[in-house]
């Protein structure tokens, strides 16, 4: 009878083990490791209308619009180059030169200290065309540096050449600027922007203050549009080609550009 009960009792412990082993669920299966980012693209290419090309708040165009392309190679370090041009109108209208282009070569590098992203660079203004006798050879060579802080910018760019945009001896002007960027909703930004000119040799007639508000818009697929309006303080008297408009009046402007990496 012993011996009965044991083995009875050995199947129905075995048999209750197998319940509840069969009750028991599975352990679930280990979460896939997330991919990684996307490498962004090293190179870019880019193009745009504008309605009139404005730096600085100084119109470049007289006040028509202007066809805008670029090129750009970021390298993975930091390191980036780029090129970028522009249909322009001013250096006729001033009588400096021939040019209706200005060509613009650039190379810097980008990194991080905490929680400031800088870019410190060198850029090279240069401009088609041959220059009127007498008058200064536009080109301009400005070395710049920037750091940015969450939604803002502080940037200054300082002239290393002889002479900023056909100014004679006026190297060591500069300009400094601050930008904030300011996401509204998905795809739409508020870019709020005002710099100061400071250009030697004018007696201060060539300094001045300028402001600009635009909204942008990234419909996908590479193409942007943005527009908004700029305004200077300038010397209405120094930035006025003869016969023109004056090229720092408030301006309202838009641009439409298609971006493509690669």
């Amino acid at each position: 009878m012993k011996l009965k009960r044991t083995l009875v009792t050995t199947a129905v412990t075995s048999l209750l083990a197998s319940f509840a082993l069969a009750q028991t669920p599975p352990a679930p299966a280990a979460a896939p490791a997330p991919a990684p980012a996307p490498e962004p693209a090293p190179f870019s290419v880019n193009i745009g209308v504008a309605s009139s090309y404005i730096y600085r708040g100084l119109n470049q165009s007289d006040f028509k619009p202007a066809l805008q392309i670029g090129a750009d190679y970021a390298h993975s370090s930091g390191f980036y180059i780029g090129t970028w041009g522009s249909s322009i109108r001013w250096l006729k209208d001033y009588g400096i030169s021939s040019g209706s282009a200005e060509i613009d070569l650039y190379a810097g590098y980008k990194g991080e200290a905490g929680p400031i992203a800088y870019d410190v660079g060198v850029l090279q203004y240069f401009y088609t065309g041959s220059v009127a006798p007498g008058a200064t050879k536009p080109d301009t060579t400005e070395l710049y540096v920037a750091g940015t802080f969450k939604m803002f910018t502080l940037k200054y760019s300082h002239v290393v050449s002889k002479s900023i945009f056909g100014v004679a001896n006026s190297r060591n002007s500069g300009y400094l600027d601050l930008t904030g960027t300011f996401p509204i909703m998905d795809n739409l930004t508020l870019t709020a922007h005002v710099g100061h000119q400071i250009v030697k040799n004018t007696g201060g007639a060539g300094t001045y203050t300028d402001g600009k508000l635009e909204l942008g818009y990234d419909f996908g697929n590479g193409f942007a549009l943005s527009g908004g309006v700029t305004a200077t303080d300038a010397d209405k008297g120094f930035y006025t080609p003869l016969g023109k408009k004056f090229t720092g009046k408030t301006t309202p402007y838009a641009l439409i550009k298609y971006t493509k990496s690669f």
